[in-house]
């Protein structure tokens, strides 16, 4: 069985992060696979050194001398590139992605038992939760794990995980769409396949600041919005479970506050996990991320209606840290 790892890198990932994902892939359990993992790499310039240091390495690298369609074009291109070695599976990771040793294993094994499932991934945990900003997102993300089991529409964040390589070559990714993600989701769904959660783990990264998350989230609610273009395809389904959720996601994530109330209640779980100071910190910081999430909806509501599209902004990363969690 044929599998390719393939980890789309923007112009603005510095080195070392870049180093700590090939360290983090080469430790995946391959063994029963025959497999390439390829990275495909932005240039930021015309020496860009992060190049040449991957050329040292054993890893196969496709350059983009320019950024057609972001990630969904780097991807495409990917395909493209594998097109010759055509794998059974495709895995996509993002360059912070730290997948559990058997992640690829345990996702390969649910998708040779579901013939309609199109793609197969994990839950998703933070492992920097050290300021106000991280701390906030990791019990979103906690959140959404529980979620995430419930739904039937299961989309993963920037679809990583382990996919069909028929299904993703023959459909692609839409380069005209900021949440290539989420449409293409939509798509498989509404033509009859599912997505899979399977037991495990998967960690990466949250934003280090508030800034990061308002450039984030306006990304992902203006992508949001132009989904909707597919609302009667969703409809034409008849699949009640899939409508609700599908349509719930288009419109309660765009009015979080109306959840503030409930905010307390999360209190007692973040100091046990955090500790009585740093617990009641974490509570801070879930209120300001109410109100970043919230703000962030407005705004992309108002940059779609008048048609100013979003940019694309770096984020910063943390490769060393340290925090306990209980």
């Amino acid at each position: 069985m044929k599998v390719a790892i393939l980890i789309p890198v923007s112009p603005f990932e510095p080195l070392e992060t870049i180093l700590k994902s090939v360290e983090r892939i080469k430790s995946l359990d391959l063994e029963s696979f025959k497999s390439k993992i390829i990275y495909v790499i932005d240039k930021k310039n015309p020496n860009d050194e992060r190049i040449e240091r991957l050329k040292e390495i054993d890893v196969e690298i496709i350059i983009r001398d320019e950024n057609r369609g972001k990630r969904a074009g780097a991807i495409n291109d990917g395909l493209d590139f594998l097109k010759d070695f055509n794998p059974d599976y495709l895995v996509i990771f993002d360059v912070d992605s730290n997948p559990s040793r058997d992640f690829v294993k345990m996702c390969v094994r649910a998708l040779e038992k579901d013939k309609k499932a199109y793609l197969a991934s994990t839950r998703r945990y933070i492992y920097n939760p050290i300021n106000l900003t991280s701390k906030a997102v990791w019990f979103e993300y906690r959140v959404l794990n529980f979620l995430l089991k419930r739904t039937r529409f299961k989309q993963f964040n920037g679809l990583i995980g382990v996919l069909r390589f028929d299904k993703i070559s023959r459909y692609k990714l839409r380069e005209d769409f900021i949440a290539e993600d989420a449409e293409f989701a939509t798509r498989m769904h509404c033509l009859g396949y599912r997505a899979i959660l399977v037991d495990g783990k998967l960690l990466e990264q949250a934003p280090m600041n508030w800034k990061d998350l308002f450039n984030q989230r306006c990304r992902w609610y203006y992508g949001g919005l132009q989904l909707w273009k597919y609302f009667k395809d969703v409809l034409r389904t008849r699949d009640l479970g899939f409508m609700i959720s599908w349509i719930s996601s288009l419109t309660l994530t765009y009015v979080v506050s109306i959840f503030s109330p409930l905010l307390p209640l999360s209190i007692p779980y973040l100091i046990y996990k955090f500790g009585f100071r740093e617990g009641l910190k974490g509570f801070v910081g879930l209120i300001i991320h109410t109100f970043i999430l919230q703000s962030s909806a407005i705004y992309s509501i108002f940059t779609f209606l008048f048609k100013r599209g979003v940019e694309w902004k770096p984020v910063e990363r943390i490769e060393t840290y340290r925090f306990h969690i209980r």
